[in-house]
């Protein structure tokens, strides 16, 4: 059999709870749920940090943060470390990005290994975008959800039908500021968008950690998020709930417009592969860099190692070996995607990408997980209570049942550092008697030996990984050469 293609979109923000495959209340994402129904649907799919560019990177070299040097947004990847498209482009693919990169502005920091590339600097624009490729900036007329698309398919018309190819599709959409194209605005109006069970928490039983954060509804959405004025009587403490209302269907309006951009986009890409032939012989991948809070616990943004922040969607058709309708739950991260890319398109990931720490979950697609699968995942957040959202840095570790998350403070251990402004905090969650994460369990008695094996748990995921605590990123292995791929 020839070597498959690869059509990977990418999207960023897009929680799975705004997609309908996966149960979602509030909106219909006919495209991208066709790629469930004709293929697989992954329901434990994890980020290792909950934030654009570390997911990216991670995505890009099945490595974590401190391995491949983006632990933050204002981090540039480090260009030493491999790719799977290094890889694939090495084998004879012929490969292409267009859309959201952000994964630095420097020359060593740019796209590399791909034939054609043009993307959006920084976060990019909705509306007539800026978008920068080999030969420089250039301005392009239209909205952007849909110039992506349209870069997309001028590629495959014109590419060489002699090579197998790696196509990313990475959208903006539907990162803030929630811009919705025209055709889109009446959709989803104001009143009508239903409030998640745990709108009105107050996190009175969580850590004074999350509870400092600012992602509030009610608070922490701006103006120009809004894209119009809070009427004077919703202003003060006494109209918090009030408020918090208001906003939120003003921002999941935008929000969810933005999400049906894209799944035209995706039905406009699958539509060409069926017309060209091409559907048999392409792995057709949707995924976002990771989750994203649709007013859960009142929040907006992600960042947070909660459920909504952490899980990320996955669906993946590829008629030739995925059973029609497949549903898989076995715990999966973003780590594991560049391993498994590999793997399905023929080529071994231990030597065609050997600095990965994920691994292939093909046998999984096929029906088969392995007895050794993880039980476990392992999740960093690095940005110390960044200006804009307050999030402490934080790790911990998630399994089927539990989830137990430190809380280190400002840099605890480390030289310089001043720990007395933030307290040492742990929190404990039962998934399976408390699925919304709503109660910390960790001064509860009843739960001192699940505590004490989730500590032990996330010790070793710590020393698997070469993960230091206290310590900040390295900017590459410290077994590397100085060579550009680091091998």
């Amino acid at each position: 059999m020839n070597r498959p293609n690869l059509l990977f979109v990418l999207s960023d923000d897009h929680a799975a709870h705004a997609i309908s495959a996966y149960g979602s209340r509030l909106n219909s994402t006919p495209a991208i749920d066709r790629i469930g129904r004709e293929g697989a649907l992954l329901g434990s799919v994890f980020c290792t940090n909950s934030i654009c560019s570390p997911s990216r990177a991670t995505i890009l070299t099945g490595t974590y943060s401190h391995v491949n040097g983006v632990p933050g947004i204002f981090a540039e990847f480090d260009y030493r470390v491999p790719t799977f498209i290094d890889a694939l482009h090495d084998s004879g693919y012929a490969t292409a990005l267009f859309g959201k990169w952000h994964l630095g502005e420097s020359a060593g920091a740019r796209p590399r290994s791909f034939d054609e590339w043009l993307v959006f600097p920084g976060q990019g624009e909705y509306v007539d975008p800026v978008m920068v490729g080999p030969e420089g900036e250039r301005r392009l007329a239209g909205y952007a959800t849909d110039l992506v698309t349209d870069l997309a398919l001028d590629w495959l018309i014109n590419r060489d039908p002699e090579r197998p190819f790696a196509l990313m599709v990475h959208h903006k959409a539907p990162h803030r500021p929630w811009i919705p194209d025209e055709r889109h605005r009446d959709l989803f109006p104001l009143g009508s968008i239903p409030e998640p069970e745990t709108f009105d928490d107050d996190h009175a039983a969580l850590s004074s950690s999350v509870r400092s954060v600012r992602m509030s509804i009610a608070d922490d959405l701006t103006e120009e998020d809004i894209k119009e004025p809070l009427p004077p009587e919703l202003e003060g403490p006494e109209h918090t709930a009030e408020r918090a209302r208001w906003k939120y269907q003003r921002y999941m309006r935008d929000y969810l417009q933005c999400v049906a951009s894209i799944d035209d986009g995706v039905g406009r890409l699958l539509e060409y592969l069926d017309a060209q032939g091409l559907a048999e012989d392409t792995i057709v991948a949707y995924s976002s860099d990771q989750g994203f809070f649709l007013g859960d616990h009142g929040w907006f943004d992600k960042r947070l190692m909660f459920e909504q922040s952490l899980q990320m969607p996955l669906l993946l058709r590829w008629p030739a070996e995925i059973p029609a309708g497949s549903r898989w739950d076995a715990i999966v991260t973003n780590a594991d995607f560049a391993a498994t890319f590999l793997d399905l398109c023929g080529l071994d990931p231990a030597s065609a990408l050997p600095t990965s720490q994920g691994r292939s979950f093909r046998p999984i697609l096929r029906g088969e997980t392995p007895a050794d699968w993880p039980e476990s995942m392992y999740y960093r957040y690095w940005e110390h209570r960044d200006p804009s959202h307050h999030v402490p840095a934080h790790y911990g570790v998630r399994t089927r049942t539990n989830k137990l998350i430190h809380y280190y403070g400002d840099g605890l251990g480390v030289p310089g550092s001043s720990p007395e402004r933030d307290v040492e905090e742990w929190e404990l969650f039962d998934l399976e008697t408390d699925p919304h994460e709503l109660r910390n369990v960790i001064a509860d008695p009843a739960y001192a030996s699940v505590l004490a094996e989730l500590r032990d748990e996330l010790a070793r995921l710590q020393e698997f990984y070469g993960d230091r605590p206290y310590e900040g990123p390295q900017t590459a292995h410290p077994d590397w050469g100085s060579d550009q791929r680091g091998l």
